[in-house]
């Protein structure tokens, strides 16, 4: 597939702008390009701001690129989002399983503890480790099946810090 077919292609469920969704398949095209790579992202939270695969985009991006603290917003505006769809209590902190059916791995809950996960694992990064293991250990609570591996992450919060 060339390059002009690629960035045309719509695979975001139809609600994204065509013009958000091709700056984010354009970051694909100059990854190496770290200037022109984020001017995509920017384009695309300018055009789209509050679209899932935008936020998402750009938390992954920073993420990726070991920019974590601008990382934060993002994946802080895709767990609102999460939160929003499932009707959930605005506080993840009161969500429990009540709320949802957290033993299968798909659908808008899902997407809710991917959000937590994502977030508890970046606060880690980011130093703020009791905060951290507090999303890590939410998700834990809800994915009795741990589909998520938040028991993996969280064991890796336990060990010592690395010397290097």
């Amino acid at each position: 597939m060339d390059d002009e077919k690629w960035l045309e292609r719509r695979y975001y469920g139809g609600d994204l702008p065509a013009e958000a969704e091709r700056a984010l398949h354009a970051i694909g095209l100059c990854w190496d390009d770290e200037r022109a790579s984020e001017e995509h992202i920017k384009t695309a939270l300018k055009i789209a701001p509050d679209h899932l695969a935008v936020r998402y985009g750009a938390y992954k991006f920073y993420y990726y690129r070991r920019r974590l603290s601008e990382a934060l917003p993002h994946v802080e505006a895709w767990l609102a989002d999460a939160i929003k769809r499932n009707h959930f209590p605005e506080d993840w902190r009161a969500v429990t399983s009540a709320h949802a059916d957290f033993t299968h791995f798909d659908g808008e809950p899902r997407a809710f503890l991917f959000a937590l996960r994502a977030m508890g694992w970046l606060l880690a990064r980011l130093g703020r480790i009791e905060d951290g293991r507090e999303a890590l250990a939410k998700v834990a609570a809800l994915d009795p099946g741990d589909h998520m591996r938040a028991r993996g992450l969280m064991s890796l919060l336990e060990q010592p810090p690395d010397e290097d």
